[in-house]
């Protein structure tokens, strides 16, 4: 019994499950700001400036199975773009030396074997 104890330690302790359980929590958690936000912030101020539209019912189903809402998924959509652009690409990989660079280098080599 003990062994499978430290087996399940030492798999639940990794990074990559650790790293999942957190990606899961915060998922729901940001599922449930996206659905608050969308329903209570977007669509009454879209129901008053397009003159009292109900959207409870009202969209477009694009793959022909049934479906309650792509309300979210644009939001959420629109909520990625957004941080996207927040936050800042990856440095770009270093440029290799210019030929100048090469030919000083190797002087310096040169020079350090010398003396």
């Amino acid at each position: 019994m003990r062994s499978i104890l430290n087996e399940f330690k030492t798999f639940a302790l990794r990074g990559n499950v650790i790293d999942l359980a957190v990606g899961v929590i915060i998922g729901a958690a940001f599922g449930k700001i996206v659905s608050s936000a969308v329903n209570n912030l977007l669509m009454p101020f879209l129901g008053i400036f397009l003159g009292k539209v109900d959207f409870s019912n009202l969209f477009i189903n694009l793959s022909g199975k049934p479906v309650s809402s792509l309300i979210i998924a644009l939001v959420l959509f629109l909520i990625i773009k957004q941080i996207n652009l927040l936050v800042k690409p990856a440095p770009a990989a270093p440029k290799e030396p210019s030929a100048e660079e090469k030919l000083l280098t190797e002087i310096r080599d040169i020079l350090k074997a010398q003396s």
